[in-house]
């Protein structure tokens, strides 16, 4: 069984099977039958209320805030990327950032944060910009005593997508059609997104 028939069974208050399962529906009609499978015992066991996703860069921090409720799909409250130019000084773009995601707490009753981990660079200069970036994001969450989860980039893909080497692409569209949102979302914001809704679905 792929994500989008768990999520298909988990709104319709059916057990979710840990392997096995039907194979060749298409990711738009699965979307659709997961919507249509809302109802009074939807999302048993699931985590419910809002998740700040978070996928750091230094110079595009993507967030986005997404609400999970018993019985419907998951709910994108806000969305941003938090566009640094490279002339604006490290320091002063880190400020940026922890400013930005303590916006998005302000503006949300957030319970949870979902943060992407930083992929494996060679670069010991990338890594440590890619460091501080996630360092001023969690900072901003930390600040306000909020739980912090962490996933890597391979695994939110299997979440949303069913395999862990989906394209940029597959993700904006999985996570656009699983959230209902008729524009098209960055790839910072999907995949802030994504965090947020592999979260919801594994939390125990």
């Amino acid at each position: 069984m792929n994500i989008r028939q768990m999520w298909a069974a988990k709104l319709a208050g059916l057990s979710v099977p840990r392997s096995g399962g039907a194979r060749g529906r298409s990711s738009a009609s699965a979307i659709t039958a997961a919507r249509q499978a809302g109802g009074a015992h939807a999302g048993r066991g699931a985590f419910e209320g809002q998740v700040l996703g978070i996928d750091p860069s230094l110079r595009g921090t993507g967030l986005a805030v997404v609400e999970f409720r018993t019985g419907r799909m998951p709910l994108l409250l806000h969305c941003r990327t938090v566009t640094i130019s490279p002339r604006v000084p490290m320091p002063e773009a880190l400020a940026t950032i922890h400013r930005a995601v303590s916006a998005a707490l302000d503006g949300h009753e957030v319970q949870h944060v979902a943060v992407e981990q930083s992929i494996y660079v060679q670069n010991f200069q990338t890594a440590q910009i890619l460091g501080a970036a996630r360092g001023a994001a969690i900072a901003a969450a930390a600040l306000r005593a909020l739980p912090i989860f962490e996933y890597g980039p391979t695994r939110i893909k299997q979440a949303v997508v069913g395999t862990g080497r989906a394209s940029k692409e597959q993700m904006q569209k999985m996570v656009m059609g699983l959230v209902g949102h008729g524009a098209t979302l960055a790839p910072d914001e999907a995949d802030a997104a994504g965090a947020a809704i592999c979260h919801a679905f594994t939390y125990r």
